[in-house]
């Protein structure tokens, strides 16, 4: 049989596999992505399949330093950090080849291209026929007649065969032995090996045909004149350090034995195990010849679509909604870039010019924008430029100085144009840009259209940066900001000091490339007919959150002060109680030391469970149910929630006070959570305790503007119930809220079979449990859990409730059939949400994806609710011409700092748009209810 092994140059193939697919992310249902498993995997598999080799190995560095570190410190030190998801590839990766039973060779102090450099020498002395499968130059010198280069195809190309005569044609050298000497004069910039300054490859192979090799040169260098000898005396000791690093060892002490690198039969056990952790459904029918669960990774259409290669809809005859699997031929990345896309942008400076601009814009109806500035941060950023687009391919860049005074004089001769209400103003997370314009006293009336919230209502999970979404739909590249102001961190540049030409050309890109994304996504919002949320719910809301950013709160920096005091007084006391308890005194912020002394120590819980990291868990769910069998641990949960009050809401509140306003503005987020709900962030709104008295504190530092005003806070009764009950048209729960019951002792009384009257405490506590935890999929286990009851109790109060509430029941039924059928749910205005899993025939995946169809019309209609009742506030607010604003939006309450003479007039306007906003069917009320107070806690 021939002999031929194929050595790969692990971490090489890799990072070509990871970039390939860096437009095109694969991402799996957990958020992994697996773009350096997907593709490395398509190459090994490409080498097994195609090229039949007898024997192979996988080699790779370890971090171990190598002598070539030791020999030169700056050896490699210019190579960027690789991408942490690449990093946290390479153990699937090694799980991977040892699935296929090929060995995995790696040995300290010596990098992969020793190791294959001296495997292959070994086996071409025992016949074989040698592959260094690398796309790496260097390993030419280890060529011959035996030994060749293997070069992978990259982004469509073929793959390139090097032995000795195509490696000297390419250095333009007599003998391969040479490279190692043209690697000496020129360096290596990759691998930061210096060479002699000033001699490049053209030069180096010169020298090298006159003389023969390396120490020849440095020989005759006397005799070399003019500039060329200078630079080779002066790099003398250079050249011999940049030889000897370049290099490659072959004596490395790993023998090649015939048997151990020979071709196997593969663990199939090892490879279903992966490929399913890594949603490899492709890779698992090809190579196991099974399905796998489809999961993330794959894109849904609505079948009859037709796409191009990059998932833009060419077609638009609609069907029912199926999944479409994503093949390893799919995944492209973007091949168009500025540099090979005709396209047009100019700058414009001067009055003159820019009112020419003006006019320009001004025939047009939509026009896309896009503002350069400062700072990411909206309220604390100066106006660098104004980028404009009205037809793709052309652009317009209008820079603005420091100096403010003459910015505000750029942006007067735009007032006319952005206070027309007929033109449509498009932009990506436009709200940015509306908020950067409103520091400047610029407010825009017309219409808006943002790409990011229209990408967001077509497809909710997943990124959606413009670069993303560039490549997914236009197969286009844009210039990475990197490239003008460098990468994230304390060295990072700004705005203000990139030259003209380069922010011109990046900033009217975007405008471009915005302009071009409207243009995919407008029709895209009428197939998978999601245009109702768009125009209804998601578009009015950017200028309310504009607005409600703009305007910030007032913070009680002195309360947070002294209940900080509060809390670390408090939180020094649990602590002693703890050691008291303990018998010990120990670091009660580290888990391991606390498991120690729970588990082994005090030994609390015989079943303790370990995590994978072999440290006993002590997570919040863990001590909460040990709570009961030791004081202990009820001191260790108060002084985790102390500390955690004290560092993440009351110390670092004020830090996030504005120096310009003194007020904290908090910034919304609309296109990230999947169910339409709104998040917060600096500070997070959502995340500020309310379960506890203590966590409730916080609140207390929200304060009104000044002695005329007043905090005032609206909120919806128990919504996500009473929408339960209109959209399963259960009769019972239906009736309970249309009679202003209370819905959970109506529910024990169903439940129990009792009269209402007769309903008691505990009762009511889990019918409660029952009426919250049912439709999120909580089944006997969970309520039992939750409950501290039996399994046996919990089942028959989950029967007794399915039985009296049958039309929930059928509710979750049909929505999981519709949700089989369709792949999607929606909410009463028509969100949708895609549901990938919901036909997997992994049950805990499916599982999931089921819990998701049943919960997701519920939350997202409560979302899309209190969207609408925003900005129908804000338009009411206006058109009354109050001075009282809204300022704070939490799930489903709504906080306003309103002025006190306009309370009475504010209230019943509150009530009115928030019960008005989505009416519910069945008849079933929605509630809202109004209170006041000097801060939000007293008000709430």
């Amino acid at each position: 049989m021939d002999k031929r092994l194929f050595l790969l140059d692990a971490m090489a193939l890799i990072f070509r596999a990871y970039y390939a697919l860096i437009r095109s992310p694969r991402i799996t249902s957990q958020g992994k992505n697996t773009n350096a498993q997907f593709g490395f995997t398509n190459a090994l598999l490409e080498l097994i399949n195609n090229r039949k080799p007898s024997h192979m190995a996988v080699c790779f560095d370890t971090h171990a330093p190598t002598e070539r570190h030791t020999d030169f410190a700056e050896y490699k030190a210019n190579r960027q950090d690789a991408p942490e998801d690449l990093i946290l590839a390479i153990p699937d990766i090694k799980r991977i080849i040892r699935g296929f039973n090929i060995p995995v060779m790696e040995f300290d102090g010596y990098e992969a291209d020793d190791v294959i450099g001296t495997l292959s020498q070994q086996a071409a002395a025992a016949g074989y026929e040698v592959f260094m499968v690398t796309p790496d130059k260097d390993y030419g010198q280890l060529v011959s007649d035996m030994i060749r280069i293997y070069k992978p195809g990259y982004q469509g190309g073929d793959i390139e065969i090097m032995g000795p005569a195509e490696v000297c044609a390419k250095w333009n050298i007599k003998d391969v032995s040479q490279v190692i000497d043209v690697l000496g004069l020129m360096g290596d910039a990759v691998d930061n090996i210096p060479g002699i300054a000033g001699v490049g490859e053209k030069t180096a192979a010169k020298l090298l045909a006159e003389h023969g090799s390396l120490e020849n040169i440095l020989a005759a260098a006397d005799n070399i004149k003019g500039a060329l000898g200078e630079k080779i005396r002066n790099g003398r000791e250079s050249a011999i350090l940049s030889k000897k690093l370049a290099t490659i060892i072959t004596n490395v002490p790993v023998a090649f034995h015939e048997e151990d690198f020979k071709l196997k039969d593969w663990d199939k056990d090892a490879l279903r195990e992966v490929f399913g952790e890594l949603e490899f459904r492709t890779f698992a029918k090809r190579v196991l010849g099974e399905e796998i669960p489809l999961a993330s990774g794959k894109t849904q259409v609505p079948q009859g679509v037709q796409t191009d290669l990059f998932g833009n809809v060419v077609a638009t005859t609609v069907a029912e909604t199926v999944i479409i699997q994503e093949e390893a031929t799919d995944v492209l990345p973007a091949d168009r870039n500025i540099r090979n896309t005709p396209h047009r942008y100019e700058s414009v400076e001067g009055l003159d010019a820019i009112q020419a601009l003006v006019k320009k814009l001004d025939t047009a109806p939509e026009i896309c924008f896009d503002t350069e500035t400062t700072n990411i941060d909206a309220n604390d950023a100066e106006l660098v430029g104004l980028s404009f687009s009205i037809q793709p391919g052309e652009a317009w860049y209008v820079p603005c100085p420091p100096d403010q005074t003459a910015t505000k004089l750029i942006l007067a001769q735009f007032a006319a144009l952005f206070s027309d209400p007929s033109k449509t103003w498009v932009g990506q997370n436009i709200k940015y840009d509306l908020l950067v314009l409103k520091w400047y006293g610029i407010e825009i009336t017309g219409n808006l259209f943002d790409t990011m919230l229209a990408h967001y209502v077509i497809e909710p999970e997943g990124k959606r940066s413009m670069d993303l979404l560039s490549a997914k739909y236009l197969g286009y590249e844009p210039v990475p900001i990197e490239e003008l102001i460098g990468k994230k961190g304390k060295t990072q540049g700004n705005m203000r000091d990139v030259e003209l030409e380069k922010i011109k050309e990046y900033a009217a890109e975007d405008a471009d490339i915005t302009l071009q994304l409207k243009h995919k996504f407008t029709p895209l919002l009428k197939t998978l007919e999601v245009q109702k949320v768009f125009d209804k719910v998601e578009n009015p809301l950017v200028k309310v959150l504009t607005d409600m950013e703009f305007e910030g709160i007032k913070v009680d920096t002195g309360f947070l002060i002294d209940y900080s005091k509060e809390l670390e007084r408090e939180a020094k006391t649990s602590e002693e109680k703890v050691y008291q308890q303990a018998g010990v005194r120990f670091n009660l912020a580290s888990p391991r030391q606390l498991g120690e002394v729970l588990f082994e120590k005090l030994k609390i819980d015989p079943k303790a469970k370990k995590t994978k990291t072999g440290q006993y868990a002590t997570g919040e769910d863990v001590l909460t149910k040990l709570a009961m069998q030791n004081p202990i641990v009820d001191d260790i949960l108060a002084f985790r929630e102390l500390t955690k009050l004290k560092s993440t809401y009351v110390d670092a509140l004020p830090l996030m006070i504005n120096r310009k306003t003194g007020r904290v503005h908090t910034s919304y987020a609309q296109a990230v959570a999947v169910t339409g709900r709104l998040s917060s962030n600096n500070p997070n709104l959502q995340n500020i305790p309310v379960r506890t008295e203590r966590g409730r504190e916080i609140r207390k530092a929200f304060i009104a503007r000044d002695n005329e005003h007043t905090i005032l806070s609206a909120d919806y009764s128990q919504i996500e119930l009473r929408i339960v009950a209109a959209i399963s048209g259960d009769p019972n729960m239906c009736e309970a809220f249309r009679l202003n019951k209370d819905i959970h002792t109506a529910t024990a009384a169903k439940v129990y079979g009792i009269p209402e009257s007769e309903v008691n405490k505990d009762q009511r506590r889990k019918a409660k449990s029952v009426n919250f935890g049912i439709i999120y999929g909580q089944g006997a286990f969970g309520l039992a859990d939750n409950l501290g009851i039996s399994r046996t109790e919990a089942k028959e109060i989950i029967d007794n409730y399915k039985k009296e509430f049958s039309g929930i029941t059928r509710y979750m039924d049909e929505t999981i059939l519709f949700a089989r059928e369709n792949g999607y749910v929606q909410t009463l205005m028509g969100r949708k949400r895609w549901l990938r899993d919901i036909n997997s025939s992994n049950f805990t995946v499916r599982g999931f994806a089921e819990r998701n169809a049943i919960n997701s019309p519920i939350q997202g209609s409560a979302a899309d609710m209190i969207k609408i009742a925003m900005a129908s506030l804000h338009e009411a607010i206006r058109r009354e011409k109050l001075a009282s604003r809204m300022v704070l939006q939490v799930h489903d309450e709504l906080v306003f700092d309103a002025r006190t003479d306009e309370v009475d007039r504010l209230r019943p306007l509150i009530i009115e748009c928030m019960q008005q906003a989505l009416p519910l069917p069945n008849g079933v009320p929605v509630i809202a209810e109004v209170g006041n107070g000097e801060n939000w806690l007293a008000a709430h």
